[in-house]
């Protein structure tokens, strides 16, 4: 899963990466701690061209009456996605890439103590999660999204099960629909060797966190 990330790159460089034309809105970087809930960074496509825009984190269903009607959706499994009522219109018509620099995942002492690990592409380059997304509400419609996951790959498995779908720029036309059908080949774990991983300190653990520290090598005594 993807419960927590970071996004450094600023949006002038977001739009260019993308060659999309960027909202005014778009949310401030950097910020180490995205939660969901919050506005983060999208890129669509469509016949007018890329957009690169702010979303908030947290897919809502169209019978949802108000954001906290039901379950918070900030994944949506690879594996069923196509399928689950809320989100198989949007995974056909209304795909997206989400930017982020890194994400957060946890484990477990044997007596339960959760530890924090920061997994960042060891190109350096950004890490583009596969997303889809929808407007809610009828007034004023904001879009909502989600975070594709799948199962871990080998590089991750020792850490927890689930990963986001990372998507490789030869890949973002596919996964935007710009290049036709065969998105449905995208999701998979993608290949190993991509990533690197340390422990982080722990006051990550707090959703109100912030600062590039939070991303910094754990030195452990």
């Amino acid at each position: 899963m993807c419960g927590r990330f970071a996004v450094t790159l600023p949006p002038d460089a977001m739009a260019q990466l993308f060659e999309a034309s960027p909202a005014n809105d778009l949310p401030d970087v950097p910020n180490y701690n995205v939660c969901p809930t919050v506005n983060v960074h999208v890129v669509t496509g469509g016949a007018s061209g890329r957009r690169l825009m702010p979303m908030r984190w947290g897919f809502i269903p169209h019978w949802y009456k108000s954001p906290t009607d039901g379950p918070l959706l900030i994944n949506a499994r690879a594996e069923t996605v196509a399928e689950k009522p809320a989100f198989r219109l949007a995974c056909r018509e209304r795909r997206c890439l989400i930017l982020a620099a890194g994400f957060y995942e946890w484990t477990r002492t044997p007596e339960g103590v959760r530890l924090p690990w920061y997994i960042s592409r060891k190109d350096g380059a950004p890490m583009i999660f596969a997303g889809i997304w929808q407007d809610w509400g009828r007034d004023d419609p904001r879009p909502t999204c989600a975070i594709v996951t799948t199962a871990a790959n080998t590089d991750l498995s020792g850490i927890h099960e689930r990963m986001p779908m990372i998507v490789e720029q030869a890949d973002w036309p596919m996964w935007l629909g710009e290049a036709g059908r065969g998105a449905a080949r995208l999701m998979h774990p993608g290949k190993a060797g991509l990533l690197d991983w340390w422990r982080v300190d722990p006051a990550v653990n707090s959703n109100r966190a912030a600062g590039a520290q939070l991303i910094e090598r754990l030195v452990e005594d």
